[in-house]
């Protein structure tokens, strides 16, 4: 498939996917339940870190982890106390459970109190064509307070290897401003072209049938071959692309 054709291709795709009935499945409609800005980011955040798995069990839990903070995620961070945490402890999703979210909750705190937020803290190591040095950035600040070793499991660093692919996925939400309804494009100072297309088994499956990458492991080396394709279709905003490849995979077979 010439490069025309293949950009024509995906284009219609993301046209496709790229609408509110999108919301209906993904966990991208757990921030959607929020209109303050740091709501939003927490509740992404936290939506975000536990996407792997049934997606239908990813929202379900979400919804969980949003009621017990009593439904208002940033007031919850900020003024939690020691009962409010002891009721997250039997809280699981897979190998995330109730003292990661416990630590994580102390962490956004630490972020929210002393590095101006997690816009600020992302937006700080921010690179013209790459967000990977960010990841790996904020992972070090969010693991700078005292934290069990355990729970770093759950922040996935570019710098070692990692495609990152639920912290990516969480940027396209909070960066891109196409005005579609999907994305919430709240934070203003991260540009879309810096943006990586979140990189998984079925993005990645359908990337290498469209010969956007060859290599076979989704990895942060397998991500730099995505990123380095899917600029040359629109270096303003590769990471739309993610509803042509996941659509295309998970809703078409393809």
């Amino acid at each position: 498939m010439y490069k025309s054709e293949l950009k024509s291709f995906l284009d219609e795709k993301v046209e496709l996917y790229n609408n509110p009935d999108f919301i209906e499945s993904d966990p991208i409609q757990i921030p959607h339940l929020f209109h303050i800005k740091e709501d939003i980011e927490i509740a992404g955040f936290l939506s975000a870190t536990i996407a792997w798995g049934n997606r239908k069990m990813i929202i379900n839990n979400s919804k969980k982890m949003i009621d017990l903070m009593g439904n208002s995620p940033y007031d919850f961070v900020m003024s939690h106390n020691e009962n409010q945490l002891e009721s997250l402890e039997n809280f699981v999703h897979r190998t995330f459970n109730g003292q990661d979210f416990i630590g994580f909750i102390k962490s956004l705190r630490n972020i929210y109190l002393n590095h101006n937020g997690l816009e600020a803290v992302f937006a700080k190591h921010q690179e013209s064509h790459s967000m990977q040095k960010s990841i790996s950035e904020f992972k070090k600040v969010f693991f700078e307070i005292n934290h069990l070793s355990r729970t770093q499991k759950h922040i996935s660093d570019p710098m070692n290897g990692s495609a990152a692919k639920r912290l990516n996925m969480m940027l396209r939400w909070f960066c891109r401003q196409d005005n579609k309804g999907v994305d919430l494009g709240i934070w203003k100072t991260i540009s879309p072209a810096a943006l990586s297309c979140p990189l998984d088994v079925h993005s990645g499956n359908v990337a290498r049938k469209l010969e956007l990458i060859v290599r076979k492991q989704n990895d942060s080396k397998a991500l730099a071959e995505l990123d380095w394709s899917l600029r040359l279709l629109d270096p303003k905003d590769p990471s739309k692309y993610d509803f042509a490849l996941f659509g295309l995979g998970v809703f078409e077979g393809f």
